[in-house]
């Protein structure tokens, strides 16, 4: 029996769900697939049924099908799109580059595997997808744009007198303003979006950073970066104010009751508080504020791609990146002399001259 034969039948005796599933059905390779050629352990099957199932659940989206003759190149493009483009609830992208790299990689294996059975009419819908898709959408096209920057920064400024404040607005509907919540750090909040905006620090840097590590004479923070290394950022003078503002009209109290020396902490009535703030409050600090100035689909990363783009433009120098992000490596650096897509785009047109 020639192998294609083999396959089919036992595509036709592999059990897909209760109801009837047409025996060319993605759906019944994906089973067969996992069946007769996945070999890797139970828990990497299991992330791979994941995956492909994330492509099939797109597929039967637009075509209303899963046939596997409905499987094209430009449906695989338009699922590498998707998975780009796909945002959570609160405005962030939903996946990684390192995630849809795996599911491409699984895309492309299963793919293959089915044309080398059963040739798809319009090729391997997976040939001309790459799966490598790292460096220029995450440096470049994924950095803060400067207009996201000033909405950001203006959101934060708001912060202290109108952020967190009671949603109840029954109970204090004769106050003049309702209060903030027990345990809201507005100066906090806005210091976290300007340390991040204004030096380009990871955010585990920024909850390792102890005040004694703040030099306000020489605008700088001094932090320990991930590996153990010490690393020492520039801040701008809005950045160091925006800090400055924190330790004076916050942290001093928590200070008192956590004892820790850490410059951003969490609020004192936390009882289950290290005495160090989470990369998670981090997150949900940026969240908020990036809500707030309407900016979408950006995550604390962007702010660091943001500063090296911005002092490649400054200064057209490389080096001057690696000395403000501290990277060991001068390509990771060179990212930033890329150009984006938005920008290649204004070049092309300004035919002026």
């Amino acid at each position: 029996m020639d192998p294609q034969t083999a396959i089919r039948k036992n595509l036709e005796a592999v059990p897909v769900l209760a109801e009837e599933v047409p025996a060319d059905s993605l759906a019944r390779w994906l089973e067969a697939y996992l069946a007769l050629e996945a070999t890797t352990a139970a828990s990497s099957r299991k992330v791979q049924r994941r995956d492909l199932d994330r492509f099939l659940a797109f597929m039967r989206l637009e075509e209303k099908s899963d046939e596997r003759a409905r499987w094209t190149p430009r449906l695989s493009a338009a699922f590498v799109e998707a998975l780009r483009n796909e945002v959570d609830r609160t405005g962030r992208r939903r996946y990684a580059d390192r995630t849809i790299a795996r599911v491409l990689a699984h895309l492309k294996t299963w793919s293959k595997w089915i044309h080398k059975h059963a040739p798809f009419p319009l090729g391997d819908p997976m040939l001309k997808i790459k799966v490598s898709m790292g460096a220029p959408p995450l440096a470049v096209d994924r950095a803060l744009t400067p207009s996201e920057r000033r909405r950001l920064l203006d959101a934060a400024d708001l912060l202290p007198s109108q952020g967190g404040r009671s949603r109840d607005r029954h109970r204090y509907r004769d106050a003049a303003e309702r209060p903030q919540r027990r345990g809201y750090r507005p100066w906090r909040t806005r210091a976290i979006v300007y340390l991040l905006v204004e030096t380009g620090m990871r955010r585990a840097a920024a909850v390792n950073a102890d005040l004694e590590d703040v030099d306000s004479t020489r605008a700088r923070i001094t932090v320990r970066e991930k590996g153990g290394a010490q690393h020492t950022y520039k801040i701008s003078r809005e950045g160091l104010r925006a800090v400055q503002d924190y330790v004076a009209h916050e942290r001093a109290a928590d200070a008192e009751v956590l004892q820790s020396p850490a410059l951003l902490l969490p609020a004192a009535d936390n009882a289950r508080s290290s005495g160090r703030l989470s990369p998670v409050a981090v997150n949900r600090a940026w969240n908020e504020v990036a809500q707030k100035a309407y900016v979408a689909g950006k995550s604390p990363h962007s702010a660091r791609h943001a500063m090296g783009r911005h002092v490649v433009q400054k200064t057209g120098n490389v080096a001057a990146v690696q000395r403000q992000l501290g990277h060991r490596n001068a390509s990771y650096a060179m990212q930033y002399m890329r150009v984006s897509e938005e920008e290649l785009d204004d070049v092309v047109n300004d035919r002026s001259g």
